[in-house]
């Protein structure tokens, strides 16, 4: 206990001065529990509102991807110039150093490989709460196929994520799959990215498309980062991710664009330019080509 005599009489109680409250700036996050809004600063850029996520959990489905062949090579680089990284607890434990201290978007579902096609989606949860606790995830990323043939196997996963999420103060992305009997149009990504929402997930990840996406983002009431689908050209892919963050989206998801690029390093570094300094695609065009020279 503190000594009667010798204390300093409390006198600064700031009588008049209005309690200070800001709004969490994370979009549908103002009413989450403090480690929830926690985890979330960690992956949105105070400053910006915004994020670049670095996804390599392709193997999980894919095996050995172009590009990730060796992760201990090519991804450590890259993850000093991410936000957050997105992969499995398998690349993590074995590639990752704690060191690194970045946010870590874990996989926690698991399924079918490429090798048996249609049955792609049919995922189930594979990793508990528990282990995401040991791992220290900052958010759980759980695949979602809404439209498709295991729509409700899928959702079920979603909410488990959710409900066990929550108790540990662990949000969900959602990730909206899209089969090939699915058209990345406006009203289906809409839909989708909004269930998704309305389920409980807090961030989603979903695709980008060129009409209508300031409507997708605009129904969904939670942060929209897009995915970065297929490897396209540089410039073409530095486009994409300009319109979707002036659209709407709070951020990109990155992958085959980033590690399958001529250098992926200064391809980071670019879309870094373009999401959270406002740069457009020519003149992050030209930060890419001259980080490339210069590496």
């Amino acid at each position: 206990m503190p000594e009667e005599s010798g204390n300093i009489e409390a006198q600064r109680f700031g009588v008049g001065v209005p309690m200070q409250e800001e709004p969490f700036y994370v979009r549908g996050s103002n009413h989450l529990d403090w480690g929830m809004q926690d985890r979330l600063s960690r992956m949105f850029n105070p400053k910006t509102g915004k994020t670049v996520m670095l996804a390599f959990d392709h193997g999980y489905i894919m095996g050995p991807t172009s590009g990730l062949e060796r992760m201990d090579l090519t991804v450590r680089r890259l993850v000093p110039h991410s936000d957050v990284i997105m992969c499995t607890r398998g690349a993590l434990r074995a590639t990752i150093p704690p060191t690194f201290s970045k946010p870590v978007s874990l996989r926690v579902t698991a399924g079918s490989t490429v090798l048996v096609g249609d049955d792609l989606f049919n995922e189930c949860i594979g990793v508990d709460i528990e282990e995401a606790v040991r791992l220290n995830a900052t958010i759980m990323a759980v695949q979602v196929c809404i439209g498709g043939k295991y729509e409700h196997v899928t959702i079920r996963n979603l909410v488990q994520a959710i409900d066990a999420g929550n108790k540990y103060g662990i949000p969900t992305l959602g990730v909206t799959a899209v089969g090939r009997e699915m058209a990345r149009d406006a009203r289906y990504l809409g839909m989708a990215s909004r269930v998704l929402a309305e389920l409980g997930a807090h961030v989603i990840k979903t695709y980008y498309c060129e009409e209508g996406f300031e409507r997708v983002t605009a129904g969904c009431p939670v942060p929209i980062v897009i995915a970065g689908g297929k490897k396209l050209p540089e410039l073409e892919a530095m486009t994409m991710c300009y319109n979707a963050i002036d659209q709407g989206a709070c951020g990109v998801d990155m992958g085959r664009n980033i590690f399958q690029a001529d250098d992926p390093v200064a391809m980071i570094q670019a879309v870094r330019a373009i999401v959270h300094d406002g740069e457009k695609p020519d003149k992050a065009l030209e930060i890419y080509e001259t980080l490339k020279q210069e590496g």
